[in-house]
């Protein structure tokens, strides 16, 4: 049996008139923002956080306005009530706007405007429509899209930057067991790709969790400026609409229903003007992306081999390597890592440029957003995997590591601390013609017997320790003297 048909309902903005299905749940301006923009396939519904924002907002707002005599009672506890109902679920078709839409997220304050009114209405009355609750005059009484939108876009990414600095946070935790664990395991640290005095892997561990530390107190301050917000600037920032009772109430109400402790912009004027508050954000994530892409691109030549590279440490093998070479395994989760890194860092660009802004207001704030918001869900789920299928499981060629680091050519540094750097140089030169170890060259050029050489080079470890090497140095200066 065919299904009854869907009576339409007429809706009217400033532009006309338009027949609508009244199972829609936006309105007019959504429709015409649906037939303008649909570029990406995205919508404000896929960026996590940011409708339910907004319906935030419009909770406070409404809460705020009832107290200040704005709003009817019935109307302010409909549009409330609506408000709690999708604050508790999304329904991603009501929200169909595009990410990419133009008139600095106008599109996208309408089209919560809008939800809540219909449903409010249909609580009051059964039905849909701007009567009795209207999406401009009553959701959006004392805001202004260029207050609303932007006060979203800090509540939602300081969300997702907490949720980020949570992976981030067990990133450090491995690392840190990492470190401990290799903590007495001696390699040979390189620069410029070369050959340089030995570390221990433990110490090399250590200053990647420390740059990610750091990295995490940055994210944690960045979360805590997202707490001043623009409410209540209105349209350019003179506040008109809203009552200085209404500012008070507003942040009042938002506190109560998030139990976070927003505040007010300390200068309205340049909270809308300027958008550099989202270059410092964007600036962080790809500080953390290119440390993240650094890190792996160790792993990645550390692991090299196994047999023909450096073949310091093994990854987890997760996946075949190869479709042709039996026995092949790639280090595809640095890879995957590095690929996310890319991805942050052109969003910083894109960032960039679109906070330049010009005049009273920047309008470039969707695109900001999306990619800020894409560079923090990105990292916030390779994060996990990364640590999971590969640095949890990472393990140490210990031989390999201790004979390159006993064969470097660099612990000739010793002998210039001892000697001069003439003399240094001079036994380097010859153990690389001859193919010796420095020990084996100091002997050879008769700078001292093999039990001495013995005593300074036969402990490798010894030079990844500044006190023993201090000690071992000036023993051998008091040897010379005496």
């Amino acid at each position: 049996m065919d299904r009854p048909a869907i009576a339409p309902r007429m809706e009217e903005d400033s532009l006309g008139t338009r027949l609508l299905p009244d199972n829609l749940a936006y309105g007019i301006q959504t429709a015409r923002a649906v037939d303008n923009f649909s570029i990406s396939g995205r919508t404000i519904a896929d960026i996590e956080g940011f409708v339910p924002a907004i319906v935030t907002i419009k909770q406070a707002a409404a809460r705020a306005n009832l107290r200040t005599g704005g709003l009817e009672p019935a109307i302010a506890e409909a549009i409330e009530k609506a408000a709690a109902e999708y604050s508790a679920k999304i329904r991603r078709a009501d929200f169909p706007v595009d990410i990419y839409h133009g008139g600095g997220g106008t599109a996208a304050n309408m089209n919560v405007n809008e939800v809540l009114a219909n449903r409010a209405s249909e609580i009051l009355t059964g039905r849909k429509g701007a009567d009795p609750v209207h999406p401009n005059t009553h959701v959006n009484m004392g805001q202004s899209t260029n207050d609303v939108i932007p006060s979203a876009m800090k509540m939602t990414v300081g969300g997702q930057l907490a949720a980020l600095r949570a992976e981030m946070n067990g990133l450090v935790d491995a690392l840190l067991v990492k470190e401990k664990a290799f903590s007495n395991i001696v390699k040979l640290a390189r620069t410029c790709l070369q050959d340089a005095l030995p570390i221990t892997l433990g110490q090399q561990f250590s200053g990647y969790s420390a740059a990610f530390e750091r990295q995490i107190a940055d994210i944690r301050m960045l979360e805590e400026s997202c707490l001043a917000l623009p409410l209540g600037a209105t349209a350019v920032g003179t506040c008109f609409g809203a009552s200085a009772e209404y500012r008070t109430a507003v942040f009042q109400e938002l506190s109560g229903v998030t139990g976070k402790s927003y505040r007010a912009e300390h200068n309205l004027f340049d909270a809308l003007q300027n958008a550099d508050h989202w270059i410092h954000v964007s600036s962080a994530l790809k500080a953390t992306a290119v440390t993240l892409s650094k890190f792996s691109a160790d792993l990645r030549l550390m692991s090299s081999g196994p047999r023909a590279g450096f073949a310091e440490i093994v990854l987890p093998a997760v996946q075949p390597g190869s479709s042709i070479m039996p026995g092949k395994v790639n280090p595809v989760m640095p890879e995957m890592m590095m690929q996310v890194a890319f991805r942050v860092i052109g969003n910083d660009a894109t960032v960039t440029r679109a906070a330049e802004g010009e005049l009273d207001l920047n309008v470039w704030e969707s695109i900001i957003l999306e990619a800020v918001s894409e560079s923090i869900r990105l990292m916030r789920r390779a994060i996990p995997l990364f640590v999971q299928s590969c640095v949890a499981g990472i393990e140490v060629n210990v031989a390999r590591c201790l004979t390159d680091a006993s064969g470097s050519l660099a612990l000739s540094t010793a002998l210039a601390s001892i000697y001069d750097y003439p003399t240094a140089s001079a036994v380097a030169k010859h153990a690389a013609a001859h193919g010796l170890s420095i020990r084996d060259a100091s002997v050879a050029h008769g700078l001292m017997n093999a039990e001495e050489a013995d005593l300074l080079f036969g402990d490798t470890s010894a030079f990844t320790d500044p006190k023993r090497t201090e000690q071992l140095i000036a023993r051998f200066r008091e040897m010379r003297r005496s």
